[in-house]
C-alpha cells in the first residue's frame, strides 16, 4: 500500500471532493520560479492547517541551457489531513512548465495521475532540446494519465498586458498564474501570497501588480474553464496535530537556530566559520542574520581556514563551529585532528551530498558516515550525531553543543541536502524545557595542569588565554599527560591515545538508551535507520504493522559512540534490515560492533527512499 497517493473520500455537498492526502510536483526550467512557487504553496498549505513535507530538487548547473533536461528544477509537496512523514512516493499532480520538465518527471507520476502542461512551450525547438522525437501531447506518451493542456504562456501575457511589460518580463509571472490555478484546485487562500508579493516588490509596484493579476487569473481560469472529464476541485481537511504555535521550517533554518540555542545554553558566544558549498551554504546565510544572539559569522577563504578559525575561536573561549559537505569536510580533516589532539570543543556540520569528489552536488546521499566515524589519520575518535528531519535539527544541534563543551571534543553533526532544503511544520518549543549546561572555565591556580582530567568525563580543563596563571603549551604534537609539554615518550603516547578513546567511549554513559520508534523491543524484524531515512521507514513500518506484520523501527541519533544498549536490543530480533542512501555504511558499523547478521538496503541515485521500496524489502524478508 502506497499511502502518499490521493485517497478519495465521500464527496462533499459542494462540487469538490475530499481527499486525505495529495502529492503535487511543480517542475520547469531553473528560471521558471518553481522553488518560489512551491514555497508559496507550502505557506498557504501550512496556514490551512495541513501537515506537510516538501522536497526541493535543484539542478546542479548554475544556469543550464534553457529548455534542456539538465536545467529542470522541481519542488514536491505532500500534504494532508493525517500525519505526513515524507514528501511522497509518486506525484498525484505534475505541473510541467515545458517539455524538458515533462521528460524528466513523468516517470514518477502515478498511473492515472493529473498532468498539467503549458502547451505554449511545446514548440518544435523545445521538444528537440528536451530529447523528444515527437510531440508527447499527441503521440500517446500521456496515455494512462489525466491530462490538462493549457496555454499558460498566452494566458499569462493576457493577464498582465495592462501593466506594459515586455514579453520576457511578463512571462516571469507565469509561475504565479500556475500557482493561482493550483490554489483553486485545492481550495487554498491567495491572500498570504498577495501580501507577500506586495511586500517583496514594494519598490516595483507594476511588477507586484502583474504577479498578483497573474495569480488571480490562474485562479479564475480554474473556476470558469471547461475541465477534463472527471477533474474537479478538491478539499483537504486540517490535520489533527498537537495544539501550540507552529511555523514551517527548513532543516537549514532549524539547525542554525539550534546551534545558536546550544551556545546560549552553554553561556558562550558563538563563532561560525564556513566556506560556501552546496548544500551547506544556507546555514551560513541564516546565521549571518543572527548577530543579536551573540553569533559571529566568518566566511573564510577556504575550508581549511574555516576549520582552523573555528578551532581558534574555541581556544579563545567561544563555541567554534564550522560546516561543509563531504568534499569540504575531507579538506578540514587535518584541522579536525588538531582539535582532537588539543581537546577543544568544535562542532563540524556535514550537509551530505552525493559523491565522491564533486559527484552530484545538488542531490542527497548518506555516504559520509565512514568519513565521520573513521575518516582521520591515526586513532582519532570523536562524537558523531545524525539528525532525522528538518525540525529534529534543532534538538540535535543543542545536543552537539552539550557534548562538545562537556567532554571537550569535536562533534560531527550529520545532516544532508534533503533535510537541509526540505521543510515541515515545527512546533516552536519553550526553551525552558532545556536545562542550561553552562561552561566552567579553568581558574587561576599555582600549578595549572592543562591536561589534567575530570575523573568522571575525562575532559581536560578549558583555559581562556590571558587568564593569569594558566599559561600552557598547545599544538598538534603529542602532549605529556597532565602538563601538556611536548612528549615523544612511547608509553605516554599509549596513555594519551587510550585516554582520548576512553573519553569518547565513556560518552555512551551520558546519552539516552536507544528506544524503539514503533513496534516491540524484540520480534521477527527490526528496520534500523539513521538520518533522513526516518520518514520513509516510519511510514513503511506503520503500513506493515497495520497489516499485522511483526516489524519494528529503530532510529539512531547517536552514531558514535553508539547507545550502550543497542547491541542487546538488536539481538532480540530474528532479522535486522538497515536502509541507507549509501552502499551499507551503518550496516558495516553495526556488524563490526555487535556481530549482528544485519542486511543492508542500499540506494545511491541521489533521491530519497520511497515508502514502497522499504515496504517491499520488509515483505521480502518476512516471507523468508
Amino acid at each position: 500500500m502506497v499511502t502518499s497517493t490521493a485517497v478519495k473520500l465521500e464527496p462533499t455537498d459542494s462540487p469538490r471532493h475530499a481527499v486525505e492526502s495529495v502529492v503535487v510536483r511543480f517542475a520547469g526550467d531553473s528560471g521558471d520560479g518553481m522553488q518560489l512557487t512551491g514555497s508559496q504553496f507550502t505557506m498557504a498549505t501550512a496556514l490551512a492547517g495541513n501537515d506537510l513535507a516538501t522536497f526541493p530538487d535543484f539542478p546542479a548547473e548554475i544556469r543550464a541551457p534553457v529548455g534542456t533536461t539538465f536545467g529542470v528544477s522541481a519542488f514536491q509537496i505532500n500534504f494532508g489531513a493525517r500525519r505526513i512523514a515524507t514528501a511522497g512516493d509518486a506525484p498525484d499532480v505534475l505541473v510541467a512548465m515545458n517539455p524538458a520538465a515533462l521528460k524528466v518527471n513523468l516517470v514518477d507520476v502515478k498511473q492515472g495521475g493529473l498532468v498539467i502542461v503549458d502547451t505554449g512551450t511545446f514548440t518544435a525547438r523545445n521538444l528537440k532540446k528536451a530529447g523528444f522525437d515527437g510531440n508527447p501531447l499527441e503521440d500517446g506518451t500521456l496515455d494512462g494519465y489525466s491530462v490538462f493542456q493549457i496555454d499558460m504562456s498566452r494566458l499569462t501575457l493576457e493577464a498582465v498586458k495592462e501593466f506594459g511589460l515586455g514579453n520576457k518580463d511578463a512571462l516571469r509571472s507565469k509561475n504565479m498564474w500556475t500557482l493561482g490555478l493550483i490554489y483553486w484546485l485545492y481550495d487554498r487562500d491567495r491572500e498570504p501570497s498577495v501580501a507577500w508579493l506586495q511586500n517583496k516588490f514594494a519598490k516595483l509596484p507594476d511588477v507586484a501588480n502583474a504577479n498578483i493579476a497573474a495569480l488571480n487569473a490562474g485562479h479564475a481560469f480554474g473556476e470558469t474553464a471547461e475541465l477534463p472529464a472527471g477533474l474537479t476541485g478538491f478539499t483537504v481537511s486540517p490535520a489533527e496535530i498537537s495544539p501550540g504555535l507552529y511555523r514551517t521550517v527548513t532543516g537549514g533554518e532549524a539547525l542554525a537556530w539550534g546551534l545558536a540555542a546550544g551556545a546560549q545554553l552553554a553561556g558562550l558566544p558563538m563563532v561560525f566559520a564556513s566556506y560556501p558549498i552546496t548544500p551547506a551554504s544556507p546555514l551560513l546565510h541564516v546565521l549571518a542574520r543572527m548577530k543579536q544572539f551573540n553569533v559571529v559569522t566568518f566566511q573564510a577563504e577556504d575550508e581549511i581556514a574555516a576549520a582552523c578559525a573555528a578551532i581558534g575561536a574555541s581556544y579563545a573561549g567561544s563555541l567554534g563551529i564550522t560546516s561543509s559537505s563531504g568534499p569540504g569536510v575531507a579538506l578540514k580533516g587535518e584541522a579536525i585532528g588538531l582539535a582532537i589532539s588539543t581537546e577543544l570543543p568544535l562542532i563540524v556540520v556535514n550537509s551530505q551530498r552525493a559523491g565522491p569528489s564533486t559527484g552530484l552536488p545538488t542531490k542527497t546521499e548518506q555516504s559520509d558516515l565512514y568519513q565521520a566515524v573513521y575518516g582521520r589519520n591515526a586513532d582519532a575518535p570523536l562524537v558523531v550525531l545524525a539528525t532525522r528531519s528538518p525540525s529534529d535539527c534543532f534538538e540535535v544541534a543543542i545536543e552537539a553543543a552539550r557534548l562538545a563543551t562537556k567532554f571537550m571534543t569535536p562533534v560531527i553533526l550529520l545532516t544532508d541536502g534533503y533535510i537541509g532544503n526540505a521543510s515541515e511544520p515545527w512546533l516552536i518549543p519553550q526553551m525552558s524545557q532545556w536545562e542550561p549546561f553552562n561552561v566552567d572555565f579553568a581558574e587561576a591556580a599555582d600549578s595549572f595542569q592543562p591536561f589534567s582530567r575530570d575523573p568522571e568525563t575525562l575532559a581536560r580543563p578549558w583555559a581562556k588565554p590571558g587568564t593569569p596563571g594558566l599559561q600552557h603549551r598547545i599544538g598538534g604534537i603529542e602532549k605529556a599527560d597532565g602538563s601538556g609539554n611536548i612528549s615523544y615518550d612511547a608509553a605516554n603516547h599509549q596513555r594519551m591515545t587510550d585516554l582520548r578513546k576512553g573519553k569518547i567511549d565513556g560518552i555512551a554513559n551520558d546519552i539516552p538508551l536507544q528506544t524503539v520508534e514503533q513496534g516491540g523491543e524484540s520480534g521477527k524484524l527490526a528496520v534500523v535507520g539513521w538520518g533522513s531515512t526516518y520518514g520513509p521507514i516510519s511510514r513503511a513500518v506503520s503500513n506493515m504493522r497495520a497489516a499485522d506484520h511483526d516489524v519494528s523501527h529503530i532510529h539512531i541519533r547517536h552514531i558514535w559512540p553508539l547507545p550502550r544498549n543497542l547491541g542487546e536490543l538488536l539481538a532480540g530480533f530474528d532479522q535486522v534490515l538497515v536502509p541507507e542512501m549509501n552502499t551499507g555504511q551503518l550496516n558495516t558499523v553495526l556488524r563490526a560492533e555487535f556481530l549482528v547478521p544485519s542486511e543492508g538496503l542500499n540506494k545511491v541515485n541521489g533521491q530519497p527512499f520511497k515508502i514502497a521500496e522499504i515496504e517491499e524489502a520488509i515483505r521480502e524478508r518476512l516471507e523468508r
